[in-house]
């Protein structure tokens, strides 16, 4: 069974690690070879208010990372993940649906009641969060402007 871990930005270098060999390769296939602007999206979405950040360790090996954060809204507290991802090389065996299970388990016993996040509809991480019994939200829309 896989262990859930706290993680801070004193683990910025293994989550790079990690974070690279998942989102460089098929289906994201992400261009990270800028190792300072890597270096500032990851320390922009982890020096926030109130970060959240897991690790996925299996037999004390380090497997999977949810980098978010704690925001307070209407409906209540959530969860908001910027960064989920499993070793590419252990995907589709379970590890994602028990890290999701284990982080929902903490959030639960820490009175935070929803899960956020964002993904891209031709991907397998948005039929992975629909079989999770994640709810599309079809109401928001967003919006990029390159110039």
């Amino acid at each position: 069974m896989a262990e859930l871990v706290e993680l801070s930005i004193k683990d910025i270098e293994k989550i790079k690690a990690l974070f690279k060999s998942v989102f460089t390769v098929e289906p994201w296939n992400d261009d990270w070879s800028d190792e300072e602007q890597l270096d500032n999206y990851l320390r922009d979405i982890m020096e926030v208010r109130t970060p959240l950040i897991f690790g996925l360790c299996d037999d004390g090996e380090f497997i999977g990372v949810s980098i978010g954060n704690i925001k307070h809204w209407c409906r209540g507290t959530e969860y908001f993940i910027e960064e989920l991802c499993i070793r590419t090389d252990l995907q589709g065996r379970g590890y994602g649906t028990e890290f999701l299970a284990l982080i929902e388990t903490f959030l639960k016993a820490r009175g935070i009641s929803q899960i956020f996040l964002h993904t891209n509809p031709g991907v397998p991480a948005y039929s992975f969060y629909k079989k999770l019994g994640f709810t599309e939200v079809t109401d928001l829309v967003s919006f990029f402007r390159e110039f």
